[in-house]
């Protein structure tokens, strides 16, 4: 082969490549603007695909807001209910402090007012006359509250002469006297030995108070001394050889038998009856129980007694009833003779005469009596 024929082949060849690489470029161009052609259609889609779902989104979010709405208004109106609540108990809560406080304050002012009084009264206690007529009045209470009343039941201030030992002016004067049944007396005197009780209530050291204690025991047993020296029973007759010491308060009597606790059996032994309020008024009751017993007794007695006499007197009273009856039968006896002797004698001639007619009505006819007494047991009862 030929140069010639190489070289027209060679260009054959570059001309068919040549030929085929613009084919393939204008296809090659072809696709490339249909593929921009579909990326623009595609853009446009996206486009009118994000207004729609923007619209979408939007109509959503709107209904989901408005479901939401719905949902929390309940939730809504709670919060504002729980509101209010909270803020009506705040100011309760307010109120109530401010009234507490005040209270509080009020408390505070009774206690100090109380604490003061309390002073004042332990101080008067330790002074020998208020002392005393406290111990009367608290005695005069506790004898009025077991029903007693003054003058009929019990005296006060009672003055009797008297030749005991103890009473060296002659003269013996009780806080009360208690009058029993059967003329009997129950003679009772207060004391009230506080002061050493005081000063071991005042005290916080345990031997100090025990001292107090002791020293408080040691003041009642003179006091039995002292009233058992009196002897009451001798100027009050008839009276039980006893005499009542009347200690106004429990504590007081509790606080001396927790130190001495044989007082009780030395003031037996002495005569003399230790009493508080709660034992006077449990033996002032029974005294009023033997008073009521005696009047009932008094009363059964005046019954019979009465009962005696009218019976007595409804056999007096039977008896001239009886005869009341007797006699009435002997007058209606004579009233009926005396009205058959009429009939027989005068009314005959009377009657003759209305025949005649001289009078207009006719004579009225007299009747007997057929009604008799009847008779009363009380005749046969007996005249005693």
């Amino acid at each position: 082969m030929t140069a010639p024929m190489l070289f027209a082949l060679l260009l054959v060849f570059i001309s068919g490549l040549a030929l085929g690489w613009l084919g393939h470029a204008a296809r090659a161009g072809q696709r490339a603007a249909v593929a921009e052609a579909r990326l623009a259609a595609m853009r446009d889609n996206e486009r009118l695909l994000r207004q729609s779902l923007g619209a979408a989104s939007e109509d959503a979010a709107r209904r989901q807001s408005h479901a939401l709405g719905a949902m929390m208004e309940p939730l809504r109106e709670a919060v504002g209910t729980l509101n209010r609540h909270i803020q009506e108990v705040e100011h309760n809560r307010i109120n109530a402090y401010s009234g507490l406080r005040e209270q509080v304050a009020g408390m505070q002012r009774m206690s100090h007012q109380l604490s003061t009084q309390t002073g004042q009264l332990v101080a008067a206690l330790r002074a020998p006359q208020v002392r005393g007529r406290w111990g009367e009045i608290q005695l005069e209470r506790v004898v009025e509250l077991a029903g007693m009343t003054r003058h009929c039941d019990f005296d006060t201030q009672v003055t009797r002469r008297g030749a005991a030992p103890g009473a060296p002016d002659g003269v013996v004067r009780p806080d009360l006297v208690v009058r029993l049944a059967g003329g009997r007396q129950i003679v009772v005197d207060a004391k009230v030995p506080c002061t050493a009780y005081l000063d071991a209530a005042a005290t916080e050291e345990s031997r100090e108070r025990d001292g107090h204690l002791a020293r408080h025991a040691k003041h009642l047993r003179n006091h039995v001394d002292q009233l058992a020296a009196k002897e009451y029973w001798a100027s009050f007759d008839p009276s039980p050889e006893f005499v009542v010491l009347f200690v106004p308060g429990d504590p007081f009597l509790d606080a001396a038998l927790g130190t001495d606790s044989g007082l009780l059996e030395y003031a037996f032994a002495k005569n003399v009856v230790l009493a508080t309020p709660t034992t006077l008024m449990a033996l002032l009751r029974t005294v009023a129980l033997g008073w009521r017993q005696e009047a009932l007794t008094a009363d059964m007695a005046a019954i019979q007694q009465l009962g005696r006499e009218l019976y007595t007197r409804l056999g007096t009273t039977g008896r001239h009833l009886d005869r009341l009856g007797a006699q009435l039968g002997k007058a209606v006896d004579a009233f009926n003779h005396t009205v058959a002797s009429v009939e027989s004698r005068v009314m005959v001639t009377a009657r003759k005469l209305h025949d005649l007619e001289i009078a207009d009505a006719p004579v009225p006819e007299i009747h007997r009596v057929d009604s008799w007494p009847r008779a009363v047991g009380f005749a046969e009862s007996d005249p005693r």
